[in-house]
């Protein structure tokens, strides 16, 4: 993420200067890692982490027909290996990409502070006032819907997994790239919502 920031901040740092919109940059910045991309790239990492390794557990479980004697002693392997998953993404990944934010934006004020030669008071005074309560809500609200899907996508493909090794294998890949388009999608959708609003 402060990559991220950083490669964003450039390429607006690069276009704002030849304007004389050099103190825009932490707006450029802040909305954008806030709103869009910090949520996003959050997910994406936490999907080729935790959303492969969800997947290859429950695949390998099922394989091993582990998930099969569940059922037999009469467990549910919805409550306890898909739930307790599903809780964990709802609650870690909105506090990722709270951090995933503070480091983007970290990533912009190096810019400011390398390229422009800005004060880093002038950056943050900026970003103060160009992101509000409601622009992290809606990055918030985003990762939530984020982590439902990579956590059910990512637990629906490992419980599918048959064959053996290779089965394990072809299921943690299909979760991976479903859940990548799937995040696609959803920013689509909420961003759409969030401009018919006018948020």
């Amino acid at each position: 993420n402060f990559l991220v920031g950083a490669i964003l901040g450039l390429q607006g740092a690069i276009q704002l200067h030849r304007f004389g919109g050099d103190q825009f940059l932490a707006n450029l910045v802040g909305l954008s890692v806030v709103r869009e991309l910090g949520p996003l790239m959050t997910a994406i990492l936490v999907t080729g982490r935790s959303g492969a390794a969800y997947a290859a557990e429950l695949g390998t479980m099922k394989v091993n027909e582990e998930i099969d004697a569940l059922r037999t002693l009469g467990q549910d392997p919805q409550r306890f290996l898909v739930f307790p998953r599903v809780l964990a993404l709802l609650v870690v990944v909105p506090l990722l990409t709270l951090l995933g934010d503070v480091i983007g934006t970290l990533g912009g004020l190096a810019i400011a502070v390398g390229y422009l030669d800005q004060p880093v008071v002038v950056y943050l005074q900026a970003l103060q006032r160009a992101v509000e309560l409601g622009d992290v809500g809606t990055g918030l609200l985003k990762s939530v819907a984020y982590a439902v899907a990579i956590g059910l996508i990512a637990c629906q493909r490992g419980l599918a997994a048959t064959g053996g090794a290779d089965g394990v294998g072809r299921s943690t890949t299909s979760a991976v790239v479903v859940v990548l388009f799937t995040l696609v999608v959803i920013d689509a959708v909420f961003t759409w919502v969030f401009s018919v609003l006018g948020w």
